[in-house]
């Protein structure tokens, strides 16, 4: 895991050197003075993580031009009227013709072939990423073809986001402070690595480098599998018991708000480690199931306070 950070000044460190923190760690330090800047920017997706991306391009003043990819012409209105791009197209193969940069943030089912359809228009040596909350699958197809690939893949996960959507959600802030995963694989040069980190640095995100195994296996305890409790909480709370619901249940199941079609598809991608998470967690409220019927205070206590300082290590 690579911890990238962008730096005030300038450092004479070399960018894949530093502190060593385990296996195959190594702190990241880009060496530019300079903000990167891009000529032309295409985002595939204008919806909440796509709308942030463009205006956070936008206000740091990174890209010349933004342009905004959508399959249906009102929710591209929508972006422009907004102004989360610049300008808006239907035709993908059009719009990134010209792009520097290309950004996937659409559904993680529809990743793998928008990705061959891009690389089929895109000049050679372009850089694409995507926004996708799931990367094996993803990352998996791009690498079946690699070697007869014009641009130049890296996965992409900003952990960012909300249960809301639509251009309307979108914002210039949503990447400040907040991590995102990038995810190069054997083959995958470390200046494509560099690169693509860069441009979620300067969105303001800190960035770290992983496996596209590792990122599902952790997400799908951290994202995936919460999802599901918080939408197994919400639909097994009667609706005679909703009006008396106050912080604590509106908290826990807020996430279970989001699009019920986009969240299929990421639970069915990652299965495999949604469903390990899943056996871990009913393992912990087995055990606090056994000391609430035996009556068991002590262990009960145990349990909780066990949860609390894990849940109090993250801060606020």
């Amino acid at each position: 895991m690579l911890l990238i950070n962008w730096p005030q000044e300038e450092s004479s460190q070399n960018r894949l050197s530093g502190p060593s923190r385990g296996p195959d760690t190594t702190l990241f330090l880009p060496c530019r003075v300079m903000k990167p800047h891009w000529p032309t920017v295409t985002i595939v997706g204008v919806g909440l993580i796509g709308g942030s991306i463009g205006l956070a391009l936008q206000a740091r003043r990174l890209a010349g031009r933004v342009i905004g990819v959508g399959r249906f012409a009102e929710s591209l209105a929508e972006a422009k009227r907004l102004k989360t791009v610049g300008e808006t197209s239907l035709d993908i193969s059009e719009a990134v013709r010209a792009a520097d940069v290309v950004v996937v943030a659409t559904g993680v089912a529809d990743i793998p072939g928008i990705l061959d359809a891009i690389d089929m228009a895109v000049q050679p040596g372009t850089l694409i990423t995507d926004a996708g909350s799931t990367k094996a699958t993803i990352v998996a197809a791009w690498e079946k073809r690699r070697r007869f690939r014009r641009g130049r893949f890296v996965g992409g996960h900003p952990l960012a986001g909300s249960h809301r959507r639509g251009p309307a959600a979108a914002a210039e802030d949503l990447f400040t402070g907040r991590a995102t995963v990038v995810t190069p694989v054997g083959k995958t040069p470390a200046s494509d690595t560099e690169e693509v980190a860069e441009f979620w640095v300067s969105l303001g995100s800190t960035v770290y480098l992983m496996p596209p195994r590792d990122h599902d296996r952790i997400l799908a305890q951290t994202s995936h599998a919460p999802h599901l409790l918080a939408a197994a909480i919400a639909a097994t709370t009667p609706p005679d018991s909703r009006p008396f619901t106050a912080g604590g249940w509106r908290d826990t199941t807020r996430i279970a708000a989001g699009d019920p079609e986009l969240w299929a598809d990421i639970l069915l991608d990652n299965a495999a480690f949604v469903a390990k998470a899943l056996v871990r967690i009913a393992s912990n409220t087995e055990k606090m199931l056994s000391a609430i019927e035996a009556s068991d205070r002590r262990k009960l206590v145990a349990l909780l306070q066990r949860a609390k300082e894990d849940r109090d290590a993250l801060g606020s």
